[in-house]
């Protein structure tokens, strides 16, 4: 498996804790690890603001990445690739920092809630 890593050549931007939602919340009945999930964050309306493709990598206890077709425990840490260099200045940079809280996202569905708990490559990646 190529990690995110090494196929965008930079660090992850930032680091989160997670909660998958069940199905009842309105969550998916199985996660795997690269799933094309979107981000948005709490405080946003999504119907004005949008969301956001920003992509997770889901970890594992020891902080490596969690194997392809490997389906993903409900709590976890995720490291998180903002797939739009441009976002990075216009939104992201003001809007993230350890603490913020944000949602797993299909379309307009939650799939899980996030909480950012480190600031890694945000301000060095372009």
């Amino acid at each position: 498996m190529k990690t995110y890593e090494e196929i965008r050549g930079h660090k992850q931007d930032f680091d989160v804790s997670y909660r998958l939602y069940c199905k009842e919340e309105g969550g998916q009945e199985k996660v795997f690890q690269h799933i094309r999930c979107d981000f948005a964050y709490a405080e946003d309306d999504i119907e004005e603001t949008g969301i956001y493709m920003i992509h997770p990598e889901f970890m594992d206890v020891s902080g490596n990445p969690i194997e392809e077709n490997t389906q993903l425990p409900v709590e976890g840490f995720a490291s998180m690739w903002i797939l739009v260099p441009e976002m990075r200045e216009k939104v992201h940079k003001e809007k993230l920092h350890i603490g913020t809280k944000g949602y797993f996202m299909s379309g307009s569905r939650k799939l899980g809630e996030v909480t950012v708990t480190k600031i890694v490559g945000l301000h060095e990646n372009v």
